[in-house]
């Protein structure tokens, strides 16, 4: 990608050097790894079923058992600072273009965090990826998540992060737009829906990564690769190859973020053209 390093957003929060790991207590050490709005189904589903299943999959505190959230404190990281102010750019390219898809947009705010963070949604440790709580309209991410993208999942580059970064975003717009209130009254009403409803959310975050990734290119940000790259961190967080990964087996059933091909295509599918309207997953697959 083509970026020059310059600051930080206004947008971005550092807890990175909150004591305590932003409030997280316990759990999640051996359990299921989330990710990329894996927390937020969980966080209904677990109303809908009066059960606890973010602790049960690895995501975080008890509800309702949440540490006190920790004090901020000065971060002078050297060594991540370019990474943060990448991260910075992102968030920034990708609002902008929001702001001119989405009258009224309003800005989301990037939490930066290690080890666990409480948020609106309740505590989170790093096992759980990135995530957007619609509660308080916040992206968090622990650094540590790009080097596992490239090293456990096989998708290097910085447009693979910024791919990351942009579905996350993705999930705000669909907040912003009634979208997420819509899926959890459906889930509500009809909880054996919870899955599939959960991947056309998932997948219509990857179609508005997708309409960034258009923009980014309209305005000379994307370089020769950088599209392979998006593609390849869509498909490396595919349910059916996380599941070979971890069991060496695939039930379609349980998914709850699409196969590698469906958000490859719907990645693919926002990228060509540029308009949301076009990522309409919950009435369509690719």
């Amino acid at each position: 990608m083509r970026w020059t390093p310059g600051g930080r957003s206004d947008n971005l929060e550092d807890r990175r050097g909150a004591s305590g790991g932003g409030g997280f207590r316990g759990g999640g050490g051996g359990g299921m790894k989330l990710g990329l709005g894996g927390t937020v189904i969980l966080l209904v589903l677990s109303l809908i079923f009066k059960r606890d299943l973010l602790t049960e999959f690895g995501g975080g505190a008890p509800l309702g058992e949440m540490a006190p959230a920790a004090q901020e404190a000065p971060v002078a990281d050297v060594g991540e600072e370019r990474m943060v102010q990448f991260v910075s750019f992102v968030l920034d390219t990708a609002q902008a273009s929001w702001h001119r898809l989405v009258p009224g947009y309003q800005d989301a705010r990037l939490v930066l965090f290690r080890d666990g963070v409480q948020s609106a949604c309740g505590a989170a440790s790093a096992a759980s990826g990135p995530f957007y709580c619609p509660g308080d309209q916040r992206v968090y991410v622990d650094l540590s998540f790009f080097d596992q993208l490239d090293r456990q999942f096989g998708a290097p580059g910085d447009f693979a992060q910024a791919y990351v970064l942009a579905h996350e975003i993705g999930h705000h717009v669909q907040n912003l737009t009634g979208t997420e209130r819509a899926m959890r009254n459906a889930v509500q009403r009809n909880p054996a829906a919870g899955n599939s409803l959960s991947v056309a959310m998932e997948l219509q975050a990857d179609c508005y990564a997708g309409v960034w990734a258009h923009s980014a290119a309209r305005d000379g940000i994307i370089e020769a690769g950088d599209v392979d790259e998006g593609l390849g961190a869509a498909a490396a967080v595919g349910d059916d190859r996380l599941q070979t990964m971890s069991t060496g087996r695939v039930n379609s059933e349980t998914f709850t973020h699409g196969s590698s091909a469906d958000r490859k295509a719907w990645f693919r599918k926002g990228l060509d053209s540029g308009d949301p309207r076009s990522c309409d997953t919950f009435g369509q697959r690719r």
